[in-house]
C-alpha cells in the first residue's frame, strides 16, 4: 500500500480533469468515462443498497452521467464533486434539461478536501478515480469522515502489478488512469486503514479489455475522419495515442493492468 504523489499533484488532478472534460475523451470513451460503463455502475449501486431515501456522493463526477443514471435508476439524491469548471458547468445543464435539478446538483471540489459536514451521506461512488488522488489514504479518510454511520463507500478502477511498465508512464499514464494505479488490495487497504469495514474486493478485468480494444477502434476510426478532414479533436496526439493503447492492451493480456471494484461499510455504531 504504497502512495507516489509527484511534486506537482496539484497540476496533475486539474489536468486530468480537464482532459476529461474534452471532446476528444468525449469520442473515445462516451458518455461513461469508466470500464464497464452503466452496468458496472448499476452493480455497484446494488452492492450499496441504494434507494429514494438516501443521499449520495458522486466523487470525480465528471459530466453527469452517472449521477443521472443513480438518480433515475434508484430514485436517491446525488451530489457530484468534480475539479473541472466546464464538467460541473455541463452538469448543471444536463440536470436542469433532464428535469432532475431536484435531485441531482453538482459542486466544484476536491476528494481530498470535501465541503461538507461529517456523517451526511448515505453512500459513495467513485468510478476510475480514486488511483489519480495523489493522496489516496487523505481521500479514503475524507469518505469515512462524511459518511453516516451504516453507510457505504463503492470503487471501480485500475489494478495494476508491480511489473514496471515504461511505455505507460508519463503524464499521459496519469490521464488514462494508470499512472498511480495500485494492486486491489491496495484500494481496500486505504478504505479499512481510514476505519472502514471492506466488504467486497474483487476483479472486473474483463471490463477494462473490452475498453482498450474500443479505444482501438476509435483511433483507427480518427485517423482516417481526420486525414479526410472531416473530424477535429484538438490536442490528441494520435500516433502517442495508438501507441499507448497497444501497450495497455498487452499489459491486460500478460496481467499487469485489470479493473475491480471494492465496498466498505462505516460502522453502524461507534466502536462495533
Amino acid at each position: 500500500m504504497t502512495e507516489t504523489r509527484p511534486a506537482d499533484s496539484t497540476d496533475i488532478k486539474q489536468c486530468c480533469a480537464n482532459v476529461y472534460g474534452s471532446d476528444a475523451a468525449k469520442y473515445l470513451l462516451g458518455d461513461s468515462f469508466h470500464p464497464g460503463g452503466l452496468p458496472l455502475t448499476e452493480e455497484l449501486a446494488s452492492l450499496l443498497a441504494l434507494s429514494p431515501a438516501g443521499l449520495v456522493l458522486d466523487v470525480a463526477s465528471g459530466k453527469g452521467t452517472t449521477a443521472f443514471f443513480l438518480a433515475e435508476r434508484f430514485g436517491c439524491r446525488v451530489i457530484g464533486v468534480d475539479l473541472s469548471d466546464q464538467n460541473v458547468l455541463e452538469a448543471r445543464t444536463q440536470a436542469a434539461s433532464r428535469g432532475l435539478s431536484a435531485l441531482v446538483e453538482f459542486r466544484l471540489a476536491d476528494a481530498e478536501a470535501l465541503p461538507f459536514d461529517s456523517e451526511c451521506f448515505d453512500a459513495i461512488v467513485c468510478e476510475c478515480a480514486f488511483c489519480t488522488f495523489p493522496s489516496k489514504q487523505t481521500a479514503a479518510s475524507e469518505f469515512e469522515r462524511v459518511l453516516k454511520p451504516g453507510g457505504r463507500v463503492g470503487i471501480s478502477d485500475i489494478t495494476r502489478d508491480g511489473a514496471s511498465l515504461p511505455e505507460l508512464d508519463g503524464l499521459l499514464a496519469w490521464i488514462a488512469c494508470i499512472g498511480d494505479a495500485q494492486p486491489l488490495q491496495s484500494y481496500a487497504d486505504w478504505l479499512a486503514a481510514s476505519g472502514l469495514r471492506v466488504a467486497k474486493a474483487e476483479q472486473r478485468n474483463h471490463y477494462l479489455q473490452e475498453m482498450v480494444q474500443s479505444i482501438r477502434t476509435k483511433l483507427l476510426t480518427a485517423e482516417i475522419m481526420i486525414g479526410l478532414r472531416k473530424l477535429e479533436l484538438p490536442g490528441l496526439d494520435l500516433s502517442q495515442a495508438k501507441a499507448f493503447s497497444k501497450a495497455a492492451q498487452e499489459a491486460i493480456a500478460a496481467n499487469h493492468l485489470g479493473y475491480g471494484i471494492v465496498v466498505a461499510t462505516k460502522a453502524a455504531t461507534e466502536g462495533l
